[in-house]
Order: C-alpha cells, then sequence, then structure tokens
C-alpha cells in the first residue's frame, strides 16, 4: 500500500470525536450509548438506573443499562434531549449506536485435533468451560447441543434461559446452559430509520431461537457434541462435531434476520455475559465499512476490553472484505482476531463445454443432475447492461435465457439469489463467473438449480467461448465430495488482510483458521441458502466465511483453558500464534487464493491455528491491564478517553510509552518514509515459561530481507524454578537505500525461541509510513 495512502487512513482512524462534539441529527429520535463516570452518582440514588432514570432520561427512553464491562447507558432521544445530557458533568463520551453486520466436519481435525489424545483428551473436550456466543441465536433441537453424558453446569453460570416466542426454559440443558435475546437497541433503530415493522414477526422470533441460521452454525462449530451420520443434502458426509465438543454453551442472540446486529445490544450482551459467567466470548461480527472507528467509539472494543480485563477470552472475525489491503477489522489489541483459510476437503463440479474442454468449479448443489445433455450457453452480459451480466432481479429476459445455461457475474446480490432469478426467468442451469475482485476464490452454495461457481480465469475462457461461437453450448457435472485436497490451507480470498489500519504497529489478524466450507448445524426456520422461497429443510448446512473460522478459534481457546485454567486470555492467544503453522499439506509456504502466490502475515497474521502446538507452547506473551492502559497512552489517549475504555481513571507515564512495545506475539517495525539512511527501531518483549521448570531457549532469525538486519539481545534465556519471566531486546535496523518493499508495502522475517522441542515463533513486518 502506498506510504500516502496509508498516511490517510491513520488520519481518518484518529479523528476523535470529543464528548462535546455536535452530531448532525435529524429531529426523529435516535440511539445513543453515554459513557458515565460512575463514580458521581450521588448516594442519595440506590442504584444507577435510578440516578440515570431521574437525573439523564425519562424510563422509557433508556433502552440498556450498563455496568460490568462498561458504566453508563443507552437511550433513544431527540437532538434536544441528547443536547441536555451531553453537557452533565458525569458524562465522558457519547456516541451513537450503529448497524454492524455477521461475517459470514473434518476441520477439528484438520486443525490437530486427535481423538483420545493430546489436548481434546486432556482438556476432557472442554467439558468445564462456557463459551458464550454472539449472533443470531440458536437452534436448541439440533443434534450438536445434546447434552447426553455431559457432568452437571458448572457452579460459577448464574446466567438464565430466557423465554419468548417459541422458545421455553426447557430449551436449555446441560449443554446450552443459558440463552438471552437484546432487541432494545435494534427496535429503536429500527423505528427511527423509517417505517420498519421493529422486529418482524412473521419471519423472526422473538426469543432467542435463529430464524436466520448464522448463529446455530457458528455455536456448533465451537461446541457442538458428536453427530453421526451428518451431512448437507449429502454432501460432507460423516461425524460432525464442535472444536470443543463437551463445552458449555451460552446464547446471546444481538443479530436479527435482515436487520444486523445493533452496538448497543451488543455492548449489552458484553455486560450480561461477563456478568454470567463465561469464559470465552465468540463473535463473528465487524463493521465491515473499512474504516475502522478508534476504540473509545467502538462498543465491540470496549465490551471486550473489559471482558478480557476479567479474564474472559474474546475471539472475533476478521471480516469478509479481502484480498484488498487494510480490509481487516476488529482491531483491538485485547481481541483475538481470525481470519479464514481452506481445508483439505472440496465440492468440485465441473463446466463441460460443447468444444469438449472441462473448466473446474465448485457446487453444493443436490437436485436432478443434468445427466451429461448439453444445452445451450448464454451470456446476457453482452447487452453491455451492468444489472443483466449481474443476473439481478428482474435483469433477465425469458426469451433470451428459456431453457439456457446461463452465465451470471458475481457481485452485487446473493450468489444464491442470481440462481433463482435465472430459474424464475426459465434457465435450466446457472455458471457463477468471478470477476477480477474475487480471481480464483470459490465457495460453495447449496443452489436451487444446477449452478457451479468458477474463478475468473475460467469465466473469461467461457465468455470468450459463448462470443467466438455459434452455437456455444454446455453441461456441469457435478463430483461431490472429495477429500485430500492439496494445497490446504489457501488463505481464503475473502479473507480481510492487513496492515491494521488504526495501529498498524500492531500486527492484524492475529492468525487464520478453517472458514471455507465448513459443515455445522443449521435452524430449521430457513432453507439452506437462507432465500424465503427455499422451501428445503436441513439438518447441517455448508458456509463460509471469517464468521466460520472465528468459532474455531473459541472452540480451541475453550480446549486452552480447560487444560490451563490459569492462563490469562494473552497466554492463549499467544500459545496459538506462536505455534501457528505457515506451511500446507504439500510443506510448502501458503498461498493467497486470490493471486496464487505465497501469503504473507498480513494475510494469515502468525499462521493457521494448530492446536497439537497450542497444547505446550513453552513460552508465553502475556499481556497485563496496565500494559493495554500504557498503550492507549502510547497512541494519544487522554486519561479521559482511556476512562471510557478501562471503566477507572488511569494517568499516563511521565516518558510517553511506544505502541509497538506491547507485549505482542509479532513485530512491526514502521519506519519514515522519507528516511534514506539507516535507522532502527527496538523492541522490548517479556515471555513466561509454561514448559519444562529448567530450560533454556536460544534465538534464531529467520529470512532476513535486503536491506534489513535484526539482532536479538541476549541470545539465550535461562529459566528456573525461581524465574519465570525472561526480556529480551529485539532491533531491526533498516537501509532506506536497499529496502525493497515489494507489492503489498513491506516485507517479512520472523524470530524463533527453541530449546530443542518447542518453537515459540513471531513474525516480523517491516514497513514505511508517512510521519503524522
Amino acid at each position: 500500500m502506498p506510504p500516502l495512502l496509508l498516511f490517510f487512513f491513520l488520519l481518518l482512524s484518529h479523528s476523535f470525536i470529543s464528548p462535546s462534539s455536535s452530531f448532525s441529527i435529524p429531529d426523529t429520535p435516535k440511539t445513543f450509548i453515554f459513557r458515565v463516570h460512575s463514580d458521581s452518582k450521588p448516594s442519595i440514588f440506590p442504584t444507577h438506573y435510578h440516578w440515570y432514570t431521574t437525573e439523564f432520561a425519562d424510563p422509557t427512553r433508556i433502552l440498556h443499562v450498563y455496568d460490568t464491562v462498561f458504566h453508563g447507558f443507552s437511550a433513544s432521544l431527540t437532538p434536544q434531549q441528547l443536547d441536555s445530557i451531553r453537557q452533565h458533568p458525569a458524562v465522558l463520551a457519547v456516541f451513537e449506536d450503529r448497524r454492524r453486520q455477521l461475517h459470514t466436519t473434518r476441520s477439528p481435525q484438520f486443525i490437530g485435533l486427535r481423538n483420545q489424545r493430546g489436548l481434546w483428551s486432556e482438556s476432557d473436550y472442554g467439558s468445564d468451560v462456557i463459551i458464550g456466543v454472539f449472533d443470531t441465536g440458536i437452534w436448541p433441537e439440533r443434534r450438536s447441543f445434546s447434552d447426553s453424558n455431559l457432568g452437571p453446569i458448572p457452579r460459577r453460570w448464574k446466567g438464565v434461559c430466557e423465554t419468548g416466542v417459541k422458545f421455553s426454559a426447557s430449551n436449555c440443558n446441560k449443554k446450552l446452559v443459558g440463552a438471552r435475546f437484546f432487541s432494545k437497541g435494534h427496535e429503536a433503530g429500527a423505528s427511527s430509520a423509517g417505517p420498519l415493522n421493529p422486529i418482524n414477526e412473521t419471519v423472526e422470533f422473538r426469543s432467542p431461537r435463529d430464524a436466520d441460521g448464522h448463529g446455530t452454525h457458528t455455536a456448533s462449530t465451537a461446541a457442538g457434541r458428536y453427530a453421526f451420520r451428518a451431512s448437507m443434502s449429502g454432501y460432507a458426509s460423516g461425524i460432525a462435531k464442535g472444536v470443543a465438543p463437551k463445552a458449555r454453551l451460552a446464547a446471546y442472540k444481538v443479530c436479527w434476520k435482515n436487520s444486523g446486529c445493533f452496538d448497543s445490544d451488543i455492548l449489552a450482551a458484553f455486560d450480561t455475559a461477563v456478568a454470567d459467567g463465561v469464559d470465552v466470548i465468540s463473535i463473528s461480527i465487524g463493521g465491515g465499512d473499512g474504516v475502522s472507528s478508534p476504540y473509545y467509539l467502538d462498543p465491540i472494543a470496549i465490551g471486550s476490553y473489559g471482558a478480557v480485563s476479567k479474564g474472559v477470552f474474546v475471539s472475533s472475525s476478521a471480516g469478509n472484505d479481502g484480498p484488498g489491503g487494510m480490509s481487516v477489522t476488529n482491531l483491538a489489541p485485547w481481541l483475538t482476531t481470525v481470519g479464514a483459510g481452506t481445508i483439505d476437503r472440496d465440492f468440485p463440479s465441473d463446466v463441460i463445454l460443447g468444444d469438449g474442454r472441462r473448466l473446474s468449479g465448485v457446487s453444493l448443489y443436490s437436485g436432478a443432475p443434468l445427466n451429461n445433455k448439453m444445452y445451450q450457453l448464454v451470456y446476457p452480459g453482452k447487452s453491455g447492461v451492468l444489472a443483466d451480466s449481474l443476473c439481478m432481479e428482474n435483469s433477465l429476459d425469458p426469451n433470451l435465457v428459456k431453457g439456457k445455461i446461463v452465465i451470471c457475474d458475481r457481485g452485487s446480490s446473493a450468489r444464491v439469489a442470481k440462481g433463482l432469478v435465472v430459474k424464475k426467468a426459465g434457465g435450466v442451469g446457472m455458471i457463477l463467473a468471478n470477476g477480477l475482485s474475487n480471481g480464483e476464490g470459490l465457495v460453495g452454495d447449496a443452489h436451487l438449480l444446477p449452478a457451479c461457481a468458477i474463478g475468473a480465469n475460467e469465466g473469461d475462457a467461457i465468455k470468450a467461448y459463448v462470443s467466438s461461437s455459434a452455437n456455444p453450448t454446455a453441461t456441469i457435472h457435478f463430483k461431490g465430495t472429495v477429500l485430500g485436497i492439496k494445497p490446504a490451507p489457501v488463505v481464503a480470498s475473502f479473507s480481510a488482510r492487513g496492515p491494521n489500519g488504526l495501529n498498524p504497529e500492531i500486527l492484524k489478524p492475529d492468525l487464520i483458521a478453517p472458514g471455507v466450507n465448513i459443515l455445522a448445524a443449521w435452524t430449521d426456520a430457513v432453507g439452506p441458502t437462507g432465500i424465503d422461497s427455499d422451501s428445503r429443510r436441513t439438518e447441517f448446512n455448508i458456509l463460509s466465511g471469517t464468521s466460520m473460522a472465528c468459532p474455531h478459534v473459541s472452540g480451541a481457546a475453550a480446549l486452552l483453558k480447560s487444560a490451563h485454567p490459569d492462563w490469562s486470555p494473552a497466554a492463549i492467544r499467544s500459545a496459538m500464534m506462536t505455534t501457528g503453522t505457515l506451511l500446507d499439506n504439500r510443506n510448502q509456504l501458503m498461498i493467497d487464493e486470490a493471486t496464487g502466490k505465497a501469503s504473507t502475515p498480513y494475510d494469515f497474521g502468525a499462521g493457521h491455528l494448530n492446536m497439537g502446538g497450542a497444547m505446550d507452547p513453552g513460552l508465553v506473551y502475556d499481556i497485563t491491564d496496565k500494559d493495554y492502559v500504557n498503550f492507549l497512552c502510547a497512541v494519544g489517549y487522554g486519561p479521559k478517553l482511556i476512562q471510557v475504555m478501562t471503566r477507572s481513571p488511569s494517568n499516563c507515564p511521565a516518558r510517553k510509552p511506544s505502541p509497538e512495545n506491547l507485549n505482542y506475539p509479532s513485530f512491526v517495525a514502521l519506519f519514515p518514509s522519507s528516511t534514506k539512511g539507516v535507522s532502527s527501531k527496538t523492541f522490548i518483549r517479556t515471555v513466561t515459561n509454561v514448559g519444562p521448570t529448567n530450560s533454556t531457549y536460544r534465538a534464531r532469525v529467520e529470512s532476513q530481507p535486503q536491506g534489513v538486519r535484526v539482532s536479538v539481545r541476549p541470545l539465550q534465556l535461562t529459566f528456573s524454578g525461581s524465574v519465570k519471566k525472561r526480556s529480551y531486546v529485539l532491533t531491526v535496523t533498516a537501509d532506506g537505500q536497499n529496502l525493497k518493499l515489494g507489492s503489498v508495502g513491506a516485507v517479512f522475517g520472523s524470530i524463533s525461541w527453541s530449546d530443542g522441542k518447542h518453537v515459540v515463533r513471531s513474525p516480523i513486518v517491516v514497513s514505511q509510513i508517512e510521519p503524522l
């Protein structure tokens, strides 16, 4: 990325909105979240709620009161009401409620888990750990949520099974220990945006029941029980199971079908889940608008800070806006941010052209096959009209497409919806062609008619064939499920990429995990495509997205927490990052699906989740609340803004810290782009020994790029019964004249510490930036 562009992104992301700055607000009520100085409550009020409803807003206006991970409330207010509250001396910050979006069987084995040995057996499959899933709710009757042979619910659990439409207390059990729903922000947001029905009860349940499917899928990916004879219409058949099959689940429904997820409800879920007693929070939700808010205006960052400070691990999805650079979201350094890779299972299908050529793609179509019959092939996009090429609603002429296979370009509408348009117009099949932005990245879909997704190169070849042939014909052949695909993992083209647009000193994403064509449980409310007219019902569905990668890490964190109850969230993340694998099943560096070339830490962070190594990492990089406060000081936050995050006043050190000295398991060395000579960056890190008591680790610097020199001191770290922690200094020296940054604007290396058994590896990124 050009340094200048990075500068503008940084400038934008550092544009703080102070509590006194003005909002542009129409006269209709809107929802706002208020951070209140909790110690300012006069003693005359028995609770904060009494104070808020007396001094700040009418009780009917207040939506949520927060007091566990955040102090304050959310309320639906007119501009005049907002102005009076904003002037109150106890109000530290105000931010407008925003709508977020979801980041939409062999995967446990693929990340190194094995029956009866290793982490599964040593953690008892996560049986004493509770995972809170923030999503669209849950379909509790699925076999994945059976509580057979599970022990009693952990005594520390304080949550409830909230009842509502088609959801009773009996829907919870020893597996699904709690379920709640949060709709007040959604309803206030929907009603102020126009004449929307706040909750459309024709398609939704006013309860924790999942009308969408996404929440059921993510929950069962993290912690689904063993379900034999599982498949999606015959695809991916076998035994379905989550990463932590015995972990307990608590469903927090914060997202509503076709309506997204509102910040005020997400923050309420963080507040409630931590008070309920969850150990891990899985949140496959993010911004997706390409620009991340500062942490103190981001309720996912605020809520997760409060959770992590109380020992709760929070796993979040990186977003699906790849392969462009700086597309990663959920950037807070206390979050574990997860990108997506493929697994070694695929669902291939072939397009066979009339001239005998066979082009490979993927499909999850399970209806009547075409039986090798050739059909006329047509590309509506030849008209030059964009809507025609994209097969948008009502764009296709039945006279043109009836009885034919139709080529549709990917983009603007749902992939499966294009097939429905073709079917309605009388087409017999669809070829879904990627454009340049998706490259060769393919995901399977349970299409409603015979359909095959193909990469951009194959798409160009088919369109050229249609243009040059007097009578173009084709058929589609479906091959079912194929295992042992090589190479795998491959970084998914949609997986969001670094650099971090908010604080580039922290490498994001942190790691990748399986996120392509993942089989997991599904709702009974909709068909596998999620389209209203899809009348099929399936116990399991196959989805792709960083949404699917995130719960793999949530389940992995549950196993690590169960095996190592004393590990902090930062230690758990460090164990995953420093043992992540960089190699695919050919023993070569993972490739990037978007380019077909070698991937980089901007794509995969520290590597691909490898649970075989994470259980016994040797050393971990731990991080305390004080370290995070120093980081916030380093990136320019003053005491008032830090208090928005941390719930208590904090003073910054007299000497301003460096953001790159947060004790993170990765290194990003940023040099001013104007520097032509030799310059250096020094990093201080502290590692904690969690392996054998008496051990000695030696440093090895790998792959020093041209124009860069990396040195470490000391080169050896020795631990004993009395010495559990050791610090070291890493210095990156760059020669501005000889530094060649390449196409992504950075070069990469790594440092490893090894005692002969453990290898503790951290990526090193070297880049240039315009000085602010």
